[in-house]
């Protein structure tokens, strides 16, 4: 193992892909991959023995046990390691559940190098991928990010807050539903709606769920 070298999981299905990104990463002085393996079962049997990952680059789409059901066990087991989503399926349904599951970041498999180095030095030293950066420091980012989340509270209400509090729960309460429980009318609601979404820059409530994961607006 490098000396002060962030360890890293590749959890893939395909050999190939994996292997060739290991020794890519192999070949950089900041990480250092430590295991790989071919689903989250692997993955878990291998931790098991004592492994510690600081960022564990998961694939969602793996037989045994798919990226979604390793991200939820990753988060519930061992906190301390963030997954990183590496996939061909960024459907916006795909990217709400592995959030919802844990995920700290996505990108698609088909990223450039300096993407893919980007997002896990941010996903390490930061705690979430947003961006791309350049070669910007660790604490460089996350002034960046604090700045940036800063700036996101400010144009929100706490009425709005709770909105998106509400409209993002997993148990995907109605319309009708958030107006009872924030005791407004429905109009009222759609006015809340209608506002968060236009500072949001989003147009569904999917979108809504992956802005409020990005910027740490929910537990």
């Amino acid at each position: 193992m490098k000396k002060n070298a962030i360890p890293v999981a590749m959890i893939d299905d395909h050999t190939l892909f994996r292997t060739v990104l290991a020794d890519m990463l192999n070949d950089t002085p900041r990480f250092d991959v430590v295991l790989q393996a071919a689903n989250g079962r692997e993955y878990v049997q291998a931790v098991r023995t004592g492994i510690q990952i600081s960022v564990a680059v998961v694939d969602l789409n793996m037989p045994v046990m798919d990226g979604y059901e390793t991200i939820a066990w990753i988060r519930a087991n061992t906190p301390g390691t963030r997954p990183l989503v590496l996939t061909y399926d960024l459907a916006e349904d795909a990217m709400v559940r592995a959030m919802r599951a844990g995920a700290c970041g996505f990108l698609r498999k088909d990223t450039s190098k300096a993407a893919f180095l980007d997002a896990l030095q941010q996903v390490a030293f930061v705690g979430h991928y947003h961006q791309p950066s350049g070669e910007a420091t660790p604490e460089g980012l996350r002034a960046e990010r604090e700045d940036q989340r800063d700036h996101v509270l400010k144009q929100l209400s706490e009425r709005e807050l709770e909105f998106i509090d509400l409209a993002c729960e997993e148990a995907e309460h109605t319309n009708d539903q958030i107006a009872d429980l924030m005791q407004v009318h429905r109009r009222t609601l759609d006015g809340f709606r209608e506002s968060v979404y236009a500072k949001c820059g989003v147009k569904t409530r999917a979108g809504l769920v992956l802005f409020a994961y990005k910027w740490g607006l929910l537990d």
